[in-house]
């Protein structure tokens, strides 16, 4: 079999691409949408998303079964293994192919043990301990999740547990996952979420005498108040758009 391709020595010959014109101005994408802010606040240097401007409301219905996947196995084997499932279960939300359990706050320790311990669980490994605020959107708005691996099984869940700003307690894992206890300091340094019975509850990132909690949505963002020519800057949804 002959080929009627040139010989080059293995050297890349350059290739004109179909229907290009030599010599012609280079063709850009189109120009991206102009950015009006994080949370559609337009003319205004806030991000925050509490300018007075957005407040989209959370509203997170319990799933209906069958789940799909492994995520039935799991519950079905955690409602076997834990017989206050009904208590302390709030709801099951599977969304974007998740699995998440949402906790009463004074079950998670429990919760963690039985899924950790039970045979047919085994989710051994706690990578990771955060908070959200939702302001606004739920009265308990400050909100710890876990995410739990299972080694032995190679799944993972998530484990949610809210509580209020007023009294944001909730039980320590650390006796059942020790990977939780810088986590759990964190989370209580930027959201203010005490857990009780954690060995050495203190702040990891901000100063000890730091006041206020800066991932809460109400923490002010403005740091020190500036004056310029006697004027002080006024809060994002009063400023003017010179748009």
């Amino acid at each position: 079999m002959t080929d009627d391709k040139p010989s080059t020595g293995g050297v890349p010959v350059p290739v004109t691409p179909a229907g290009a014109t030599s010599g012609a101005p280079a063709e850009f994408p189109p120009a991206a949408p102009a950015g009006r802010g994080m949370f559609g606040n337009q003319g205004s240097g806030d991000v925050s998303g509490f300018g007075g401007l957005v407040r989209p409301h959370r509203t997170v219905e319990d799933s209906p079964r069958p789940y799909g996947g492994y995520f039935d196995e799991v519950r079905d084997a955690l409602e076997e293994a834990y017989p206050a499932f009904g208590e302390a279960i709030e709801k099951v939300v599977v969304d974007r192919g998740e699995l998440t359990l949402h906790i009463r706050p004074e079950r998670i320790a429990e919760v963690c043990q039985v899924m950790r311990d039970d045979p047919a669980l085994r989710f051994e490994l706690c990578s990771s301990v955060s908070g959200v605020d939702y302001l606004g959107a739920d009265a308990r708005r400050l909100h710890v999740v876990y995410q739990l691996t299972s080694m032995t099984y190679r799944r993972q869940v998530r484990l949610e547990a809210a509580v209020s700003a007023e009294e944001p307690h909730l039980p320590s894992v650390t006796a059942v996952y020790p990977t939780a206890d810088w986590q759990e300091r964190e989370t209580y340094d930027m959201f203010g979420v005490i857990f009780d019975g954690h060995p050495a509850l203190t702040r990891i990132l901000m100063p000890d005498d730091w006041e206020g909690h800066p991932q809460r949505k109400d923490y002010p963002l403005g740091g020190v108040p500036v004056e310029y020519k006697g004027a002080e800057i006024p809060p994002p949804d009063k400023r003017r758009s010179y748009q």
